[in-house]
């Protein structure tokens, strides 16, 4: 059986919906419809996500995080109407004020801490996944990319943006993978809404560059157990414009995803969570057909599936 065979496998014994209808949406000819309304059923009535879309937080109520998740899987689709629902009502939920601060949005809510989760989903973990910037850097170019140039959420999201961005050049390459995608984010929404004047846009590409050269772990003997940042964090397609600079490695990915891959067709998870042990097992399974997902794609995007 091929590696695609056994992941379709495990994908059909094992995914949510949502899961199974993104699979078939990109390996089956299946249609953008199908997931957009298993999306819409982690969405509430405020605008916003839970329901733990993000597999590691089981927080039934709206949080940034959680709609950042949703941002992730209607840019996976390339899906870009304005006018739907979903994208009206993230849009809304981060209008509300909701887990504002003034700066960015909180990416763990105080009822987090009511609900199974991982330990960095606490609201007093010291993770460095808890960057002012995660999601934010991502939800403000989602706003410039879809919010009414006229309406004050869009001058909320440049202001945000400006402030990231100073952010970002403040201080070092960022240590966090999941901050730098999220500026990664930033930088292609502002191109896509053609917005070059709001930041700098070559200096953000070029520092960008940098820091995924920064962050990608070189030392291939840590792959196979720890929890490493891979190419695939960043970009999965080989027309890239980080591909150039990170080939080596990047094609490396593609053979450690066909010499990792399990009996059962899905891959090692290689985080746990300390607490909620029943939990987790079930979100562990969801995490696998999601990473099946995305290792399919990254195969297929460097033209290797």
């Amino acid at each position: 059986m091929s590696i695609y065979q056994k992941a379709r496998t495990f994908i059909y014994r094992n995914a949510r919906p949502l899961d199974l209808a993104r699979w078939q949406y990109h390996f089956e000819g299946g249609g953008k419809e199908a997931v957009l309304t298993a999306l819409t059923a982690y969405q509430n009535e405020d605008g916003g996500f839970g329901h733990a879309l993000e597999a590691d937080c089981w927080n039934p109520y709206s949080a940034p995080i959680q709609t950042w998740t949703a941002t992730e899987i209607l840019r996976e689709i390339n899906f870009t109407d304005s006018t739907h629902p979903i994208i009206d009502g993230i849009l809304r939920y981060l209008a509300s004020g909701k887990e504002y601060t003034g700066h960015f949005w909180l990416n763990a809510p105080q009822s987090n801490n009511d609900y199974p989760r991982a330990p960095w989903w606490s609201v007093d973990s010291d993770s460095t996944c808890q960057n002012d910037y995660n999601p934010s850097a991502c939800l403000v170019g989602f706003i410039i990319r879809f919010a009414d140039k006229d309406c004050e959420l869009y001058q909320l999201g440049c202001r945000i943006a400006k402030e990231a961005f100073d952010a970002y050049f403040a201080e070092e390459l960022l240590d966090d993978m999941h901050t730098a995608g999220c500026y990664i984010r930033l930088m292609q929404y502002c191109e896509e809404a053609d917005a070059a004047d709001i930041i700098d846009l070559p200096a953000l590409k070029e520092s960008l560059r940098k820091q995924i050269e920064h962050s990608i772990t070189h030392d291939i003997t840590k792959w196979e157990s720890g929890y490493i940042c891979k190419p695939s964090q960043f970009f999965n397609t080989a027309d890239s414009i980080f591909y150039a600079d990170n080939k080596d490695i990047a094609d490396y990915e593609c053979e450690h995803i066909i010499n990792s891959q399990l009996e059962d067709g899905s891959w090692p998870i290689p985080w746990n969570w300390a607490d909620y042990p029943e939990e987790w097992a079930v979100a562990k399974n969801w995490w696998k057909s999601g990473g099946a997902i995305l290792n399919m794609l990254y195969l297929k995007g460097m033209g290797k599936l």
